[in-house]
């Protein structure tokens, strides 16, 4: 693993654990401070008399300590591998301690387990493939009779007209959503409630609305031709509805590419008081790919495994079945591959993968974009950023955007980030030499 303060304060959850991690980062509040191939661990004093016992296993990295934080990575792992990638010397204890070795033990027994349960299923005798098969057309049958009431519902809306939304008319959204999630297809409730939450929001409502209702109208069509319809977009109207495909089946049946994956952006976002979001775009150098990791911790843990923006890893990764696949999970154990091979795309090329992945997949409402020569501004309140001719709305809180117009100082960035066909939210800025530049750690 290579270490670098960029990478490291990648992993903070919020700036302010970012920003506390760097007040810890003086050997001298860490009375033991040690490292092996395999972890790092120090013990650090805080304001109690038994210093915090912090550990990292740098085969994720991997995150434990002892103080109370419900923040993962804590400010103490953080500050441990700051100083690793800032003042290595310091690290002078090269005999593990139990309490770090017994963690890794479990860590390892854990992941030998895994494996067996997983090569257990492999090997089990196979389900009854009737059985199956019936309990799949019994679902798309409830989906199918769910989108069609969807249908007539949309068609009653629009015969009453955006000018007749009031609250109570909302909350018969609401109710229709919740009907979509009872007949198990809760991604069509989530597109209503989507729909519901913009209404009288920005004075572009009506025109948001329409689009929202019109995709959904839309998936109502596939789904109720569904059966005529190539097996890409079968798996994209699964999607829509919000039927995921378990892991095991992505691994087995996912198309696989091999190939060496650059890191080119990390966000996390707090969905509720328990579950955080966290997604991962990267670059393939020889395919020319970008894929999305989509990850979710409940209960304020951590992710099983980190990835740092900048770091490239060579790896085959299984794409979800669809006909614009960007959405896709690690098939092999990560190898490092050394420095980021950053894309050098040309804004034509970029756009013109957006339009034909909207062409196959209407309904993916995130795309990857990196801008060789982008260049922030702001316009009295309002945040752009202008490359190749063009003037995109940009999606920043205020503290981060003044940071990345004083790094940018007017001149052009190469940069990527998310967007949604309305507003672009940066993600990455790079140097000509490929160091970074600026990062955006949580949404």
């Amino acid at each position: 693993m290579q270490l670098t303060t960029e990478a490291v304060l990648a992993l903070a959850p919020d700036a302010a654990s970012a920003k506390a991690a760097h007040g810890l980062v003086r050997p001298s509040q860490w009375p033991l401070l040690g490292a092996d191939d395999a972890a790092l661990w120090g013990e650090c004093q805080g304001s109690g008399a038994k210093p915090y016992q912090t550990q990292v296993d740098l085969a994720g990295p991997a995150f434990r300590c002892s103080c109370p934080s419900r923040k993962f990575p804590c400010k103490h792992g953080l500050a441990l591998l700051l100083m690793r990638a800032q003042q290595a010397a310091a690290f002078t204890a090269s005999e593990t301690p139990a309490w770090v070795r017994e963690w890794l033990d479990s860590r390892a027994e854990k992941a030998e387990k895994q494996a067996e349960r997983q090569a257990a299923k492999a090997t089990a005798a196979p389900a009854d493939p009737e059985a199956a098969d019936k309990r799949e057309a019994q679902r798309w049958q409830r989906i199918v009779t769910a989108a069609s009431d969807l249908q007539r519902w949309l068609a009653d809306q629009l015969a009453r007209g955006l000018g007749a939304l009031d609250d109570e008319a909302l909350a018969n959204w609401q109710t229709q959503a919740r009907r979509l999630v009872d007949a198990q297809a809760p991604g069509l409730g989530q597109r209503v409630l989507a729909a519901a939450q913009g209404v009288r929001h920005g004075a572009d409502w009506p025109e948001l609305t329409l689009q929202r209702l019109g995709l959904l109208q839309l998936a109502c069509e596939g789904l109720a031709h569904r059966e005529q319809l190539p097996p890409s977009l079968q798996a994209d109207l699964r999607t829509v509805a919000g039927w995921p495909l378990e892991r095991s089946e992505v691994l087995e049946q996912g198309e696989r590419v091999l190939d060496r994956w650059t890191v080119l952006g990390v966000v996390t976002e707090e969905r509720d008081d328990k579950l955080t979001e966290r997604r991962v775009w990267l670059h393939g150098e020889r395919s020319g790919r970008r894929a999305w990791l989509l990850d979710h911790a409940f209960g304020g843990r951590g992710f099983e495994q980190s990835w740092l923006v900048g770091t490239s890893t060579e790896t085959a990764l299984a794409f979800f079945p669809g006909s614009a696949a960007l959405r896709a999970l690690p098939a092999e154990p990560l190898s490092d591959a050394g420095s980021p091979r950053w894309p050098d795309a040309t804004a034509t090329a970029e756009w013109q993968a957006i339009a034909e992945r909207l062409a196959a997949n209407p309904w993916v409402n995130l795309h990857p974009l990196v801008l060789a020569d982008a260049v922030p501004l702001r316009r009295g309140n309002v945040m752009a950023m202008a490359g190749a001719g063009r003037l995109l709305p940009m999606t920043l809180p205020d503290t981060e955007a003044w940071t990345l117009l004083a790094i940018a100082g007017g001149r052009p960035l190469r940069l990527m980030g998310e967007w949604d066909g309305r507003s672009l939210v940066p993600l990455t800025a790079w140097a000509a030499d490929g160091s970074i530049s600026w990062l955006r750690r949580s949404a």
